[in-house]
């Protein structure tokens, strides 16, 4: 029974974009396409712990997605047309040629990421379509309500079926228009994956931060001259390589200053440090990925956390902050400002984003880890209180509790 849960959860992170792409494809209707692929693996789960897991999972999961698909148009069909449902039994029209795009995940991003979507909603729809998350999961990414993230992902499905956007493959002329809202898909499933938001799911899902390398990999090699997408790979690449030191043995996180850095992937390191150095070779204004691979690129490159150059991290975030003048970013700035300006500057800089961040489980942790290294203890529980209510990653909360449970013995000196 294991085995089979096992291979259901590896189906549903392998196949599920595949046939969600078939079915849309197919059927020309996002809903169609997401229903029937919901309902193929519901039936997965009610028959492969009977029946055996099939040979070819995809397959029997495309198949099945299809049947339901069908009888799901002739429920709602109002008229008898013979020709369309012969059509949909009996599709034997020849394959569309692939265009620019060959790989079936790839083609649904770039399919979902049209720009008469806003670029939130492009994002959201993307993340629930092609990387399976969840709407819990994507509004948390959103850091909204899931109902309103619901609602939105809902609205761009019935604004895409309004408007006839056709479903066809991009061509290459296509392709820069939509690649900044595919970006931005790509780094919140990597983002997913790195720390997953879900707290029934592993803290670190390996498949997909792997899966957001390999498709942006893919998009590299078809536009090898922009320097976002060389940018986002360098970051992914950079953090990735941390992937095995993050969380320990006992399932909490490790925060990159006790990270043991022996364990980093030196491979992953130099192909990103390589791909930074291309990109300031360039000397083309750095976009926002670029900038982020430039702040791990200096992370990267201290054989200890001392050995860090805080004051090139805080430089790099001014410039990030100009173009991103998000609250996020400036909660990562004030982390930096700490190490380089100590905590008390950076707390004043922290407080002034209570209005915007109160949600954010991170905004409260950094708070408490300020507040501890400043010796205020009280406040410091209080605020990693909070921090441990609204975090949902299992290392996250684990790490969390012992940082609080902590306060009280001696405190550390500001690094």
């Amino acid at each position: 029974m294991i085995d089979v849960q096992s291979a259901i959860t590896e189906a549903h992170h392998e196949e599920w974009a595949r046939v969600v792409a078939a079915l849309t494809k197919r059927f020309g209707d996002l809903d169609i396409a997401e229903e029937a692929a919901a309902e193929a693996f519901a039936t997965a789960v009610e028959r492969w712990p009977a029946d055996g897991v099939p040979p070819n999972p995809g397959a029997w999961l495309t198949t099945t997605a299809n049947r339901k698909a069908i009888d799901r148009i002739r429920r709602e069909s109002k008229r008898d047309d013979k020709q369309r449902e012969a059509q949909l039994l009996y599709d034997d029209d020849p394959p569309e040629p692939l265009g620019a795009i060959d790989d079936e995940r790839l083609r649904l991003i770039f399919i979902c990421c049209h720009p008469a979507l806003a670029m939130e909603t492009r994002v959201a729809l993307t993340l629930r379509m092609v990387a399976g998350l969840t709407v819990p999961e994507i509004a948390r990414a959103f850091l909204v309500q899931e109902a309103a993230m619901g609602q939105r992902i809902t609205r761009a499905k019935a604004k895409i079926k309004a408007a006839r956007i056709p479903y066809r493959v991009p061509s290459m002329e296509d392709l820069p228009t939509r690649l900044s809202g595919v970006l931005a898909v790509l780094f919140l499933v990597f983002n997913e994956g790195y720390l997953a938001s879900g707290s029934d799911s592993d803290p670190v899902r390996h498949e997909l931060t792997a899966e957001a390398i390999r498709l942006t990999r893919l998009i590299r090699a078809l536009l090898p001259e922009d320097g976002e997408v060389a940018g986002l790979l360098a970051l992914m690449l950079l953090t990735e390589a941390r992937r095995t030191a993050r969380v320990s043995a006992s399932g909490e996180l490790v925060t990159l200053d006790e990270q043991d850095r022996g364990a980093w992937d030196a491979t992953l390191i130099a192909e990103g440090h390589q791909l930074v150095r291309e990109r300031l070779a360039a000397r083309v204004a750095p976009g926002r990925y670029q900038i982020l691979a430039a702040i791990n690129a200096v992370h990267t490159s201290a054989r200890d956390v001392r050995d860090t150059d805080w004051s090139q991290v805080v430089a790099l975030y001014d410039q990030l902050v100009r173009l991103d003048p998000s609250p996020i970013v400036a909660l990562n700035r004030a982390i930096a400002v700490a190490e380089l300006d100590g905590p008390e500057v950076a707390l004043a800089i922290v407080d002034r984003l209570d209005h915007s961040l109160a949600g954010y489980h991170a905004y409260h942790a950094t708070r408490a880890d300020l507040l501890r290294r400043l010796g205020r203890s009280q406040n410091s529980r209080a605020a990693y209180d909070k921090a441990i209510e609204l975090a949902t990653n299992t290392a996250e909360i684990a790490y969390l509790t012992r940082r609080r449970n902590q306060l009280g013995q001696a405190v550390s000196p500001p690094a």
